[in-house]
């Protein structure tokens, strides 16, 4: 006897293509030909006779009968279901008189819904099982909870829909467990929720505590039944209270933002805060004295408090929903104190990502001019003393990192515009003025790297315009940041930026600034120079021309090449100084010797071959 899926297949098939009406139409025609199929229908322009109840021996001969009496309480479930759809959506909604109706009708389903379970708990008679005593008692829960809930009564209704969800509960552990989890978050679970908030039961407390909780225990026979199938089921009930006791003696009641405290309002907010305090402290202590850390390691330590932080932003923003789907105005307090919640929790998660991004950045913030790697490097104890000497990057190299520094600063300053964004920010002038300091802080440092990147490329014009840009912005964000000086800049880095960091940009700036002027000066002279202009010899130094005289003037800004290049130097050839001892100079006579006796003859040498220079020849 497959009660629950009988009844949800029925539902489903017909709620595809239709409405209730439509399933009433069905339930009518289904209900008709059942009756056929027992012998109990009444024939055409006969006379109407009510026959005999069912009892358990007519289940234990056909289990027709179980669809008859399930068809019986669908259809009647089903006209009030209609019955208030139509009035739903209507302008005077629903009136007392069709309200009277509707539960009129949900009473004969639940009194239909009743008489199955009775028929059922005769086992020997009936031949049902435990679990299908168990399923008619919690379809017949779930009619008489909705009954209870068109007519207000909402203890009742609490209690009815938690007999319902224990039972599915311990089914679904049992078997069968998507078709009682789609039934559970689709019809129960909402109907627990509501009625819990109109009996002023906390939002604190989670839905599966609020129905173990409103679960009867008097009825020794259905707790001795669902212990059979699973013992924790209720045992748990007294775990869950202790344990969320002890939670809720840890977690944070209050949460505190720009001064101003507020009462946590929903408890997935309140565990998922709590998370985010111990991910802080935790995070601090991983960071401590982590100066020999490589950008990567000390960024992949911020993951944990991102993920606790998105937590809370999503429980933050599911308690909002939830509020307005129940149709509460944005004037109530609850919604007041979820909307400072909402600011608090999304500024610390942004707040955590920036920090993440000045962590990949580099010392500084990426200040200093370094283009070192922020991927894994491999190092040895040979290699250690050789990496003292940096080896100069390529140009394409150099761009690149200038490129991943820009998307870091980027994702800083869409952060930052989007915490502008956030319900209150604009209206806190305090705030809203530090949040403009940390942008002109961010916007000079992206200026910065921009200009190194035109300087390395040449264009040393466009380098001096960037940073006298920088330098502004940064002197705008020194005017606008509070000179505190209680914070200070070690680990772990967030969004609060010190004024210590913006006046060490300053002096850097400042340097940069003096640097690239005399780079643009120089390179204005060079291009503009004066000496040579009228013979031809423009641009030659004048360290080359020392032979010439200078007829127009000699030109102090070109005395020497800027900046210096590798060059020829002219020497005199090696074979000058060889052909130096062969030359005669005309009217210059050998030297003579004088002689006392006369000469005698000597002997002529024979003639040597002739020879070519450096003695080579043939």
């Amino acid at each position: 006897m497959d009660i629950t899926s009988f009844v949800v297949q029925g539902r489903d098939q017909a709620l595809l293509y239709g409405d209730y009406s439509t399933y009433h139409t069905q339930l009518a025609k289904r209900l008709l030909n059942s009756r056929k199929k027992l012998g109990i229908a009444t024939k055409n322009r006969g006379k109407f006779h009510n026959k005999d109840d069912v009892t358990a021996e007519h289940v234990g001969g056909s289990h027709e009968y179980v669809n008859l009496l399930l068809l019986t309480s669908e259809r009647a479930w089903a006209q009030a279901m209609s019955i208030k759809s139509a009035h739903t959506t209507g302008q005077k909604g629903i009136a007392g008189r069709t309200r009277s109706h509707i539960v009129s009708r949900l009473d004969k389903a639940a009194r239909t819904a009743q008489d199955l379970v009775d028929v059922l708990s005769e086992t020997n008679a009936s031949g049902a099982s435990s679990h299908d005593v168990l399923e008619a008692k919690a379809y017949a829960a779930l009619i008489r909870g909705a009954m209870q809930f068109e007519k207000h009564t909402w203890e009742p209704c609490l209690q009815s829909y938690a007999i319902t969800r224990v039972i599915y509960s311990a089914l679904a552990t049992a078997g069968k467990g998507d078709l009682f989890k789609d039934l559970l978050s689709e019809t129960i679970d909402p109907s627990i929720r509501y009625a819990a908030y109109q009996l002023k039961t906390p939002r604190t407390i989670p839905i599966p505590t609020i129905a173990r909780n409103a679960f009867p225990r008097t009825d020794g026979t259905l707790v001795r039944e669902i212990n059979k199938i699973d013992r924790t089921i209720l045992a748990e009930a007294d775990a869950a209270s202790q344990a969320g006791a002890s939670v809720a003696e840890n977690a944070p009641r209050t949460l505190t933002w720009r001064s101003r405290e507020v009462q946590i309002e929903d408890a997935q907010i309140s565990l998922a805060w709590a998370s985010v305090d111990g991910a802080k402290s935790r995070l601090a202590e991983t960071l401590a004295g982590s100066e020999d850390r490589e950008p990567y390691e000390v960024a992949a330590a911020y993951d944990e408090i991102l993920t606790a932080t998105q937590d809370a932003v999503d429980a933050t923003k599911q308690a909002i929903d939830d509020l307005k789907g129940e149709g509460v105005a944005q004037s109530d307090p609850r919604m007041q104190r979820l909307q400072v919640t909402r600011t608090a929790v999304n500024y610390e998660m942004i707040s955590w990502r920036i920090g993440r991004n000045r962590v990949l950045t580099g010392r500084q913030d990426g200040a200093p001019e370094e283009y070192g790697s922020l991927r894994r490097k491999k190092k040895t104890k040979a290699a250690s003393t050789a990496a003292m000497k940096e080896r100069e990057l390529p140009t394409s190299r150099k761009l690149a990192k200038l490129k991943e520094k820009l998307a870091l600063y980027d994702g800083t300053l869409q952060n930052l515009q989007s915490v502008k964004e956030l319900p209150g920010v604009a209206a806190d002038e305090g705030l809203a003025t530090k949040l403009d300091a940390f942008q002109a802080y961010f916007e000079s440092l992206k200026c910065l790297s921009i200009a190194r990147s035109h300087a390395i490329v040449g264009s040393v014009a466009n380098a001096l315009a960037l940073i006298n840009r920088s330098v502004k912005l940064c002197k705008a964000s020194t005017s606008k940041l509070p000179q505190s000086r209680d914070a200070t800049n070690a680990f772990p880095w967030n969004v609060e930026v010190t004024p210590e960091a913006v006046d060490s940009l300053g002096q850097l700036l400042n340097g940069e600034l003096q640097r690239h002027r005399a780079i643009v000066h120089i390179d204005n002279l060079r291009k503009d120079g004066k000496d040579g202009a009228g013979n031809g010899v423009k641009g030659v130094p004048l360290i080359e021309r020392l032979h010439d005289y200078p007829a127009h003037g000699v030109d102090l800004d070109n005395l020497v090449e800027f900046p210096p290049k590798m060059g020829l130097i002219p020497m005199k050839p090696i074979f000058l100084d060889v052909a130096w001892n062969y030359i005669d100079y005309p009217g210059k006579a050998p030297p003579e010797t004088p002689s006392a006796t006369p000469a005698e003859p000597v002997e002529e040498p024979a003639p040597q071959p002739r020879r070519r220079w450096f003695g080579f020849g043939r």
